[in-house]
């Protein structure tokens, strides 16, 4: 009953995962990943300005 279990939490966090991919929830997230390995020590945007700057670079990208 535990492997059901775990298996089932398991494909729940994948879908969990694509979900929040497609919504675009974990993208602020990757830039931060990114600018913390590619480039330490130095500044980030807030998230409202990553935002703000990923609108601006393609204002026809957004579906609503």
């Amino acid at each position: 009953m535990g492997r059901s279990a775990s298996g089932l939490a398991r494909a729940a966090r994948h879908v969990s995962w694509y979900w929040a991919s497609l919504l675009g929830d974990n993208h602020y997230r990757r830039y931060l990943d990114y600018r913390r390995r590619a480039h330490p020590g130095e500044p980030v945007l807030s998230e409202r300005d990553y935002w703000r700057r990923r609108y601006a670079a393609d204002p026809g990208g957004r579906c609503c």
